[in-house]
């Protein structure tokens, strides 16, 4: 026997859901405030495609992205064809041919879902949900400090009180490296170990290397390098290469920045963090919710994407997860976001044709208003609009008889004409 409560999620592949009612609209609601957020900054929507040319795409993939597309071959063209793990890729693309002749920066905003192969455990998703911003042609750290600051405005925006966007560098891990003579393999081991914050690793490591004492200092200290503003000045005394240097000075003139913003009692530094190593290259930042543990916001500098599709420019940007927002903001949002309709259009006995005439004028008057068409009593049509969140029932006699609008919960009524139901603001 089938059990009919498991159909739905056994007829999904793994990594894909349905969004019902209250959930969808949580997420539209968080799409909408994000999107209001970034036109006010000056960015202007795009609409990417869902498929892509994978030879075009992967210019623009990472290592980590490039291994997780899913690819398949087109019958039309004999191309491979790939639905976009990221949109950023796409972006680029678009900005170096498309808009190649427009003068620069280019803001450029984005929502869309995108599909990545994800590793067989729980809670992974492999549809993604993405709203960001690019902003292509500036190189400047006021460009990043606005990356930082819009993110942090999107978060309150988005309804979020308690908050964390932590920020890394990853030339300063770079400038590190430089010095030391690893393997390909023993320097991706010895990132491992810094990325997972694992000292004892990292120093078996650093011992099976050989690597000089005051170079070990330095590698050993990444880890440790995470915490409030002090952590540059931290980082300052126990780097002595240029290329840390150049990255500690970028990122004072970016928190220098965000002091005139007054924003930066919202940041933390994180020189350990080595995400997207192999993408980014400069500043990169991750936004965290209290109880919640995967970033539900990432961003920060790419200045070599442009051009690998042939337009060269420095670019920064940033993308929120909507469904780690959602699982993050869950509880929060649900005062403030509820799939209600106005209004039920109930005709009595022989008032079908009064109920058709008037519910178009109840959506010309901006309510939202269904008629319901069935053949029931009002008790029932009562029932049905409590279950599914009508805020009121509207009950539409014979003739010219005064409507009835009732309140489905308490089943408190009013009386009146449409005229004054039309002048109402608020049911």
């Amino acid at each position: 026997m089938i059990n009919s409560n498991a159909l739905p999620e056994s007829a999904l592949p793994k990594g894909v859901r349905d969004f019902l009612p209250l959930k969808a609209a949580k997420v539209e609601y968080l799409q909408q405030q994000l999107q209001q957020v970034m036109a006010a900054w000056g960015f202007r929507p795009v609409i990417t495609p869902q498929l892509e040319f994978f030879d075009q795409l992967e210019k623009g993939l990472g290592g980590d992205l490039h291994a997780r597309a899913f690819r398949f071959d087109d019958r039309q063209s004999g191309r491979l064809l790939a639905f976009p793990p990221d949109i950023t890729p796409q972006i680029a693309r678009i900005a170096a041919t498309r808009m190649r002749e427009l003068p620069l920066p280019l803001r450029l905003s984005y929502s869309g879902k995108v599909l990545r192969h994800t590793e067989e455990q729980a809670g992974k998703n492999r549809e993604i949900f993405q709203v960001g911003v690019e902003l292509i042609g500036l190189g400047q750290p006021e460009a990043d400090a606005e990356m930082i600051a819009m993110a942090i405005e999107c978060l309150q925006g988005s309804g979020a009180k308690d908050f964390t966007l932590d920020i890394g560098q990853v030339e300063f891990f770079r400038g590190v490296m430089d010095g030391l003579s690893l393997s390909s393999d023993l320097a991706r081991r010895v990132a491992g170990a810094i990325g997972r914050k694992d000292s004892t690793e990292l120093r078996a490591l650093l011992d099976e290397a050989g690597v000089d004492e005051a170079a070990r200092e330095e590698v050993l200290a990444l880890p440790r390098l995470f915490g409030g503003r002090e952590v540059l000045e931290r980082a300052a005394k126990l780097v002595k290469n240029q290329r840390s240097q150049r990255a500690l000075d970028n990122l004072t003139q970016v928190l220098a920045l965000l002091d005139r913003h007054g924003i930066a009692e919202y940041v933390t530094f994180d020189l350990g963090e080595l995400r997207g190593l192999d993408y980014h290259t400069g500043i990169t930042f991750q936004g965290f919710l209290p109880g919640y543990g995967q970033a539900v916001c990432s961003g920060g500098r790419y200045d070599g994407l442009m051009a690998n599709y042939g337009n060269p420019a420095p670019a920064t940007g940033f993308t929120f997860d909507l469904l780690n927002l959602l699982f993050a903001l869950d509880r929060a949002l649900e005062d403030q976001v509820k799939p209600r309709t106005d209004l039920l259009v109930y005709a009595c006995e022989g008032a079908v044709l009064r109920a058709q005439q008037l519910t178009p004028r109840l959506r010309a008057a901006g309510f939202s208003a269904a008629r319901d068409m069935l053949d029931r009593s009002i008790d029932e049509a009562l029932a049905y609009a409590r279950l599914m969140n009508y805020r009121r029932l509207l009950v539409v006699p014979v003739g010219e008889a005064a409507l009835r609008l009732v309140n489905p919960s308490s089943e408190n009524e009013d009386s009146l004409t449409l005229e004054e139901l039309l002048q109402r603001k608020e049911l």
